[in-house]
């Protein structure tokens, strides 16, 4: 399982990512209205939308709020602030590059919380262009391991044009170019199979890793920023060794 997907699974394992239910609430509207903005308010052409409304049935979010924010996404209502989608670049400690998408109401509010935090630190925020080359934009899929046979995911992943399939004891990963992502979801919806994640997603072209405790700084760092409730996903360059994954789950 790729460093991203560890991190994730231990916050999840702590309770330490949208701890409040008003927070997840708040990030699975701006998700279905962006979602519904981009691609339309049917859940079965637009698969973005489906994914974010499946996310957000699963934390009993009402079903009045999903249509409210679906019809806030195609214009049918104008309720509320109109969101748009950014990405920051900068660094964390330790040169760490990072991009930090958001989805926002008001930019001058997420760049300087998104600054704050970063300078506090000890990172900084760049200039658009400065971090931006050492990514690159991918499809990503992740589904939970277990009841699922990893040859059969293998084959309709690579059926759907992915150019790697990962698994370990608790994920399966697909990788796939961006122009895949539609192909992949639709064969992995035929099949009835749900997976826990699928989205674009930047990926670092080249990893750093830093000692453990030098590591626990740079994702303490990242944390802050995910908690801001404007920050929707943060990339980064930085490998998260096996030891410093033992020390982030005993903390």
């Amino acid at each position: 399982m790729s460093g991203h997907s560890k991190w994730a699974t231990i916050k999840r394992k702590k309770g330490a990512t949208d701890a409040k239910r008003g927070a997840v609430f708040t990030r699975l509207t701006r998700e279905i209205v962006m979602a519904a903005r981009e691609g339309g308010g049917d859940a079965e052409s637009n698969f973005r939308l489906r994914l974010a409304v499946d996310r957000a049935r699963s934390q009993n979010m009402p079903k009045e709020n999903i249509e409210r924010a679906i019809k806030r996404g195609t214009g049918e209502s104008k309720e509320g602030n109109t969101f748009e989608e950014v990405f920051y670049e900068g660094y964390a400690p330790h040169a760490v590059a990072l991009m930090i998408q958001c989805l926002t109401e008001n930019r001058n509010r997420t760049v300087a919380d998104v600054r704050h935090i970063l300078s506090r630190s000890g990172g900084n925020l760049g200039e658009g262009g400065s971090v931006a080359w050492q990514f690159k934009r991918i499809a990503y899929f992740s589904l939970p391991a277990a009841g699922l046979d990893f040859d059969k995911i293998f084959e309709l992943a690579v059926e759907g044009g992915a150019d790697d399939v990962t698994s370990d004891d608790e994920s399966i990963e697909i990788f796939a170019p961006v122009e895949s992502f539609k192909t992949i979801s639709d064969v992995l919806h035929k099949a009835k199979i749900q997976p826990e994640e699928a989205e674009l997603r930047m990926i670092p072209t080249q990893e750093m890793e830093l000692d453990v405790e030098k590591t626990l700084q740079v994702l303490r760092t990242v944390e802050a920023l995910e908690e801001l409730d404007d920050v929707t996903n943060v990339y980064s360059s930085l490998r998260i060794s096996e030891e410093a994954m033992a020390a982030l789950e005993s903390e």
